[in-house]
Formats: C-alpha cells, structure tokens, sequence
C-alpha cells in the first residue's frame, strides 16, 4: 500500500487523482478500524492510518474515509473550536478545495462558500490565483491549503489574497515547511521535476518553505501568527488525531485599518 500511494501521488495529477481517489480509500477503510486514531473530521476510528508522502514517506498520515491528511485534521479542529466560521455569516473563498472540507465547510451557517481553483473538480469557479476575478474586499474568510508552493510568484498572490479579504477577516494558508531552515529555498531555473522533488519534495513545487514564511505574509500587509497546535489541544488529543509534524498553524488576519 506504501509503495502504491507514493507512485500515485507522485505521477498523478492532482485534479485527475481528485476524480477517484476517494472511492478507493473509503472501499479499504473497513480494514483499518480501531481505536487508537480519530479523525477529528467525521469521527471515524482507526487501528492505524495509512502513510503518505513522496520524497518524505509519514506513518499514520491519510485517514481512509474522509481522505484527510495531518494539515486537514489540524485545520478542522481550529475551525471548529477556535474560529467564528460556523457561528458568524459571511463569504469565504476556499482554494483549491479538499474533498473531506467540500459538504462540511458547505454547511457553515450563513457562511456563502465559493470553491477556486485552476484545474480541480471541485472548483465553482476557475481562475488563476495571481488573478482572482473578485472585487477588493469581497471575502471574510479565505483558505489556501498547500497552494502557495506551486504558485510562480507567492508575493503577488499574497497580495491578492489581502485584496480580496475584507478588513477585520481572517485567513488559513498552510504550505510544506522545513522548520530546520531560516531561509525559504527557490530557484526558477529549476525546472527538472526530479530535481524540485529532491530539493522542494514534490515534483511540481517551485519552492520550500522555511522560518521566513511568516515573514513572506506579513509583507502583503497580514498579521500573521503561527498557531501551536500541541500547546492548543494537549499531546493527548494532539495524538490522538495524528497530526504528526503538522503542529503550527498559519493563520493570517487583516487589520481592519
């Protein structure tokens, strides 16, 4: 099963695998029950989770059921219980939608949810990020999950997300982070796919981020700040949802002047 997910995840497109992957996963979920997981998401158990990755292989990362990976498990739980998103109406833009957020964000009371992306499915509108074809000001919340690491340029997009945001909204951007570097990792002469995953651990990432990623938000004009999700929740329940290395949450807001 390693071996398979890593061959997929590597050489499938995202949008293609996004058509029947879940499918699969929730056809082999029976054999993975027990109790030492919960997916914070849907509630399901588990013996064990699958693991996930490519250049950097995760024991217990993917719950089968609901597809969610340790930024997905750790995300929820802060939507949930740390945010006004199913308590407060309003307008968000969720990019490049997942498929365990598509009904459950949906169902946010009074929050309107428009779904982005280039290529994805599940997208209600397609558009490039560097671009996005919204008035200045139009949402209140805006999600962009492992997006920014495939992006040409992150400071115009970062621009663009704080466009689009209302003042006083607030946002989610997670991206793949190596915490041992102080220094974010790019080149655009890269363009061998082999060599982005050996230096940006994925074949279609143009870039690794490190320390300085806050500082990268902070530059298009957020308060940024890292969310530790250990100190948050407790090593029991930090375990027991297996968010692994997924500890920091990136969460941004815009000053309301």
């Amino acid at each position: 099963m390693r071996a398979l997910i890593s061959v997929v995840s590597r050489f499938v497109p995202r949008h293609r695998l996004q058509r029947f992957a879940h499918l699969g996963m929730q056809a082999i979920a029976f054999a993975y029950r027990g109790d030492r997981f919960t997916d914070p998401i849907d509630g399901r158990n588990y013996r064990k989770l699958l693991p996930y990755g490519r250049v950097r292989t995760r024991e217990n990362a993917l719950a089968p059921w609901s597809m969610s990976l340790e930024r997905h498990r750790a995300v929820w739980v802060y939507l949930k219980e740390h945010s006004n998103l199913f308590t407060s109406p309003g307008t968000m833009l969720h990019m490049a939608p997942e498929y365990c957020f598509l009904k459950r964000l949906s169902s946010a009371q009074g929050m309107k949810v428009v779904r982005g992306d280039l290529n994805s499915p599940w997208a209600d509108i397609h558009f490039d990020v560097h671009d996005i074809p919204f008035e200045d000001g139009h949402f209140d919340v805006l999600m962009a999950n492992h997006l920014m690491e495939h992006v040409a340029d992150d400071a115009s997009v970062f621009r663009e997300f704080y466009r689009v945001m209302k003042p006083g909204g607030w946002g989610i951007f997670q991206v793949p982070m190596d915490r041992s570097n102080p220094h974010t990792e790019e080149d655009p002469t890269v363009t061998d796919p082999a060599e982005r995953e050996r230096l940006y651990w994925q074949r279609d990432h143009v870039r690794l981020y490190g320390l300085d990623y806050v500082d990268r938000m902070t530059a298009a004009g957020f308060e940024a700040e890292e969310v530790d999700m250990l100190s948050l929740l407790g090593e029991e329940r930090y375990r027991k949802y297996a968010l692994g290395e997924e500890r920091y949450l990136h969460v941004v807001r815009k000053p309301l002047n």
